[in-house]
């Protein structure tokens, strides 16, 4: 027993006043004196006479409460404690006066009976006035407490009350007690809970509380308005003071009081509302400069999840629903959030280079804009110091949830958050097509991201040290068994290879001899595709009732490409799966059954493993190594972060970028103004009064845009951010490569680590530059290396089945080729490698995306074709000189090294060589026929009087096909330049062929390009939005390659050959070689295309080049007319362009080899009987008699 004495007078230690003291009140309209005389009346000073009156400050209600303190301090300082004796700290008297066998605490606060009927006292003594003690009792049982006097004495038969000098009260029989016992208080059951020692603002006081005060201030501690106003509000004053969240325990105390005294379900419902309130009050608390309202918030969440019980309740009642407090939201308005005060002085970027990008660092910066760029960069520093106290925080917070040694009171908190993160991935995956409303914000997601990231590391780290030789943070990533061990719920997310079902089908034997996991035959019939047409009912009720049990739980979304993709993908939770327990070869391994269980069926065994179990990390292959990890727990942690940035955060990531661009287009537009005020005659000042004022409005909004772009960098773009990202990109790359090594098995990982490497490399790329540089990266190079790899091998896996991914990989890899360091990190990889992707882009077109593939090509020689060095359109240039918004290419960036690997396969494969050019022509004579036939359904339209404009997905369309047809002239182009033997050298069996096909669609290029008042002369000079790219330069350039190196670059023979074709082809028209120089046009109105006219696109010896071909052709057309003509008998009736050169077999009929060899590609049947050609052989006319 203990006991505490303590006045009435109310002492500042020990209460705290509502916080209502503390906000400022508006007085209203009343006289201030009155209003001061009152307050003072109320509550006066105790030393404040008649003569201190007159000298008193002025009190209202905005001063009421530093009064209210001062009076508190003074009461407690001034005000003697009459009637009481002993010390102050009031403890157990263990020296004398007590009874029977007793174990006292150390701190001489709590004490144990161990006998009959022990008594023991405090040391305090009151002899006047009221006094109140309160204990806490912790046990069942007879209990007496009370008072009693010096002389009273206890035995084992009598204790406090049963003597005349004490009273006692006996909670449990509800009686008070002096001798003889009558009725007191009610009745009130004490239930059996822990006993925690007590302390109040570091005072050595007991606190000892009965129990049947709680029965009326439990209920009102579930009221929502009273959490929030009354509790919420003591909370936050008690951690009012500052200093570590350590330093205030009363808040864990308060709690553990709580659990001891309260039902269950009373505290579950007073910490739920609790938790509720902090969550709205850290949303909606506005933005100061300090950040001070979300500090004074999450330190108190800090403070109670502190607290182990509660923590565990609030992880269970799914706080990850709304993961607000790890968001710090953007102000929108700069001056409620302060950051006039942090940062004073605004800066943009004034200097652009040629391309309208900003320069990093300008070299003709004037000494004005660098004192101001560096004012700005001070004031972002203190900026981004006062979020960083806030991410502390919140990274505290997920710390405390990721504890896995609170294990006291049931499962540690990491396995219960673990499950709690899974559901709540599967709800943003599963809602993300069908009910937008339900998911988290992505701006939420992506400050989660980040912290939970930190947590991980640190958690993981810390792990690592205690656990020597496990894999370190700095090398992590997922082990691919947990893409097909059943232990990680995916929910249907897909994979690689396809629907989880059919891989578990179709790779059964690899899942055996490489991962030890056999699959049951009758689980794979069940799962079967067979099985998707029948009904949900009667599917049901076939299943095995575990997997009907996860499948209530796990509700499978339909959001996915296949109606029948969550029934299928059913075989997750049903399949068995019997394990091997080693990996003896030479003995028969025992097999072990165990089944997927549910997320929130799993314990911390099927996570972490135990008694020999992998737990995670179970079915791991033989070509996995074998090294520890410190907790697996983390892994699967790791795997969801991963999910969680491809589901929105590299979405929000782009969408953050707009306030960067923003302040990019007024600083153009300001620095535009300034010029043309510049440039303003004085004569006309009305038009120099709008400029200033364009002015004005320009600078106003740059000041704006420039602090809430400073905000947007320290919180979303910070160097810290940045190496998140990079780290999550450098796991996926681990995690692809690990998964790559298992072979087949690679089909079971999911589709979006691929997309993460892939995105996190745009986003780090394209979103955190110029403020960070990814050159500035630890191991940039070796990991573009590691990414370029993964991108070279994989666009063309037939592992991977998915057409989206493929595409994402197809386009990654052309984005890649594009910039000079991705692709010299393309030009590191293996050699190997290197042909194989050669190899794999120079395959046949059809029956696959040859576009992307196409401009992979065209990116490897860009820079090196005729006229192919530009970086924007040379005709726009020509028209709109200062047009800052037109598209941009990137700066040629040829590869010599990937052309010769071209070369190689080209000049080694003939067979390879013969049909990629046969597609290449397919596809470059289907998109010129579709721009042509667009073209003329758009100048059909401009020509209709009802109806003067035009769709513009056809106006898109058609620029498509236009920019498909000089791509795949450019790739002619390549290959003429790197292997003119394809065509020329017509010992191989498909040159000739090649080479009329070449010639016949560069002559209707030319001639539908070049004709005077044609179509295509027409619809360019519309001028359409959206046909910007169409132009008579980059075809007409593309065609004079071609021709420029098979008519004046190669050798003798080759040239004739090629002089030869050309001539005869039908389409042949010398005036559109000529059109070329601007040469055989008569005058008309508007100038016509000549290559004279891009001297800065055009060297002098290109167009040295192209005089000599005109040169060459017009003698060689004067020949070709001069010769004798060949008679129509002796013509091929299918072309009547080339004399007749083969005989089919058997039917005997003839036609020249060009006509034949095209026929044959697609059909066997004769032109003109329809008999099945056996053979083709040479056909020359018999000389005449």
């Amino acid at each position: 027993m203990s006991s505490k004495g303590g006045g009435t007078a109310l002492t500042r230690r020990n209460y705290r006043l509502s916080s209502d003291m503390d906000k400022p009140r508006a007085t209203g309209i009343v006289n201030e004196k009155l209003l001061s005389d009152f307050l003072h009346h109320v509550f006066p000073s105790a030393n404040q006479g008649p003569a201190v009156a007159s000298l008193r400050k002025p009190l209202g209600f905005q001063d009421l409460g530093t009064h209210l303190e001062r009076l508190l301090s003074e009461g407690e300082a001034n005000q003697p404690m009459e009637g009481r004796l002993g010390p102050q700290p009031v403890v157990l008297d263990h020296t004398s006066g007590f009874e029977g066998l007793l174990f006292v605490d150390d701190d001489l606060l709590g004490v144990i009976g161990h006998s009959n009927f022990s008594s023991i006292r405090a040391t305090t003594c009151v002899y006047k006035g009221k006094w109140a003690y309160e204990v806490l009792i912790s046990s069942q049982g007879l209990m007496q407490i009370g008072w009693c006097t010096l002389n009273c004495r206890f035995n084992q038969e009598e204790g406090v009350g049963d003597t005349p000098d004490s009273y006692a009260y006996d909670g449990n029989r509800v009686r008070k007690w002096n001798v003889t016992t009558t009725n007191y208080g009610k009745e009130e059951r004490l239930v059996e809970k822990d006993c925690a020692v007590w302390r109040l603002h570091g005072e050595p006081t007991v606190l000892i509380t009965l129990a049947h005060i709680f029965n009326h201030f439990a209920p009102l501690m579930c009221k929502v308005y009273l959490v929030e106003d009354v509790l919420m509000s003591f909370l936050l004053g008690i951690l009012e003071g500052g200093g570590s969240v350590d330093e205030h325990p009363l808040i864990q105390q308060l709690l553990d009081l709580f659990w001891l005294l309260m039902e269950d379900y009373e505290v579950n419902e007073c910490l739920k509302q609790l938790m509720m309130s902090l969550l709205r009050a850290y949303r909606f608390s506005p933005i100061i400069p300090d950040l001070g309202f979300q500090i004074h918030y999450l330190r108190l969440t800090t403070a109670i999840l502190r607290h182990e019980k509660s923590r565990k309740y609030l992880v269970t009642f799914d706080v990850l629903r709304s993961v607000v407090f790890f968001y710090i939201k953007t102000p929108l308005r700069v001056k409620e959030a302060g950051l006039e005060e942090l940062i004073p002085t605004t800066w943009w970027p004034t200097h652009f280079d040629k391309e309208g990008k900003d320069e990093r660092e300008p070299r003709d910066e004037s000494a004005d804009e660098r004192l101001r760029r560096r004012a700005y960069e001070r004031g972002c520093q203190r900026l981004k110091k006062r979020i960083e106290v806030v991410e502390e925080l919140q990274v505290q917070i997920l710390r405390l949830l990721l504890n896995n040694k609170d294990k006291t009171t049931g499962e540690a908190s990491r396995y219960i958050f673990l499950n709690k993160f899974r559901k709540f991935l599967q709800e943003n995956a599963s809602n993300r097509g069908q009910h937008p409303t339900a998911l988290c914000p992505p701006e939420y997601m992506v400050c989660f991201l980040h912290r939970l990231l930190t947590a991980v590391r640190a958690c993981w780290d810390e792990s690592s040290r205690k656990c020597p030789g496990s894999i370190s943070s700095e090398d992590a990533y997922v082990p691919p068994q947990l893409f097909y061990n059943g232990k990680v719920d995916y929910f249907d997310l897909q994979r690689l290879g396809g629907l989880l079902s059919h891989l578990k089908k179709t790779l059964k034997d690899d899942l055996a001899s490489k991962a030890n996991i056999i699959i049951d035959p009758a689980e794979i019939q069940a799962a079967s595709m067979d099985d998707l047409d029948e009904d949900e009912e009667s599917g049901a009720a076939q299943r095995p009732f575990g997997a009907a049990a996860m499948g209530g739980a796990l509700a499978r979304p339909s959001w996915l490409s296949s109606p029948t993709l969550g029934r299928a993908n059913r075989f997750l939770s049903t399949a068995a799966v019997s394990l091997m327990t080693s990996r003896r070869p030479l003995t028969q391994p025992e097999k072990v059954k165990v089944r997927t269980l549910a997320v929130e069926q799993r314990t911390e065994d099927d996570i972490e493993g135990s008694h020999g179990s992998d737990g995670l990390l179970l079915g791991r292959p033989l070509e996995e190594p074998d090294q520890p990890v410190a907790d697996k727990s983390l892994l699967e942690i790791l795997d969801g972060i991963v999910m969680m940035y491809n589901l929105s955060v590299h979405q929000q990531l782009g969408k953050m970028v707009v306030v960067a661009d923003d302040v990019h287009e007024y600083a153009v537009a300001l620095k535009d103004t300034e010029e043309k005020i510049a440039r303003c005659p004085a004569r006309r000042p009305d038009i120099l009064e709008e400029l200033q004022k364009s002015q004005k409005v320009f600078a106003e909004k740059l000041n704006h845009l420039s602090r809430r772009l400073a905000w947007i960098n320290a919180t979303i773009y910070s160097k810290e951010k940045m190496l998140d990202v990079y780290w999550l990109l450098c796991v996926c790359i681990r995690t692809i490569e690990h998964a790559d090594n298992t072979g087949s098995l690679f089909a079971f990982a999911p589709e979006f680590y691929l997309n993460v490497a892939m995105n996190a490399y745009s986003a780090l790329k394209n979103y955190f530059s110029p403020v960070n540089s990814m050159e500035e990266l630890p191991g940039y190079e070796e990991t573009l290396t590691q990414l370029a790899a993964i991108l070279a091998k994989h666009f063309a896996d037939p592992r991977i089945v998915g057409t989206d991914i493929k595409d994402s990989l197809m386009q990654a890899l052309a984005s890649y080729v594009c910039y000079p360091q991705s692709l010299r990190a393309v030009e590191r990889i293996p050699e190997e490698q290197r042909v194989a992707m050669m190899r794999n882009l120079l395959a046949p077109y059809e029956q696959r995306p040859w576009a992307q593939t196409n401009w992979i090509l065209v990116r490897l020689w860009r820079g090196c074709g005729f006229g192919y060095r530009y970086t924007r359109l040379p005709h726009l240039l020509k028209t709109k000189p200062e047009d800052a918004n037109l598209p941009s290419l990137q700066k040629p960036c040829p590869s010599l090294l990937l052309q010769r690997h071209m070369a190689e396969l080209l000049s080694m494969d003939k067979d390879m060589a013969a049909s990629f050019l046969n597609s290449v022509l397919n596809q470059l004579n289907w998109a010129f026929s579709e721009f042509i036939g667009m073209i003329q359904e758009i100048q059909q339209a401009a020509e209709r009087p009802e109806r003067n404009f035009v769709d513009t997905r056809q106006l898109k369309v058609c620029a498509t096909c236009f920019d498909l047809s000089v791509s795949l002239l450019r790739v002619l182009e390549m290959t003429v330049t790197l292997v003119p033997e394809i065509f020329l050298d017509w010992s191989r069996p498909s040159a000739e062929l090649l080479l009329r096909r070449l010639a016949q669609l560069l002559n209707q290029v030319l001639n539908r390009v070049t004709a005077e008042k044609n179509l295509f002369d027409r619809v360019v000079n519309l001028r359409l939005p959206g046909l910007e790219s169409v132009d008579h330069y980059p075809i007409l350039v593309a065609v004079t390659g071609i021709l420029v190196r098979i008519l004046v670059d190669g050798d003798r023979q080759g040239v004739s050959r090629a002089a030869s074709v050309l001539l005869s082809d039908p389409c042949f028209q010398l005036h559109s070689i000529q059109h070329l120089l601007g040469e055989g046009v008569e005058s008309s109105e508007r100038r016509h295309f000549s290559l004279h006219a891009y001297t800065d696109y055009i060297s002098e010896e290109e167009k040295q080049k192209v005089e000599l071909m005109l040169a060459f052709l017009t003698e060689e057309s004067k020949q070709a007319a001069a010769s004798t003509p060949t008679s129509e008998e002796d013509l091929c009736p299918i072309c009547y362009a080339h004399s007749i050169s083969a005989i089919f077999r058997p039917c005997s009929h003839k036609s020249c080899k060009a006509c034949i060899n095209q026929h044959l590609m697609n059909n066997k049947d004769c032109f003109f009987c329809k008999a099945t050609i056996t053979g083709v052989e040479d056909y020359s006319k018999p000389a005449a008699s």
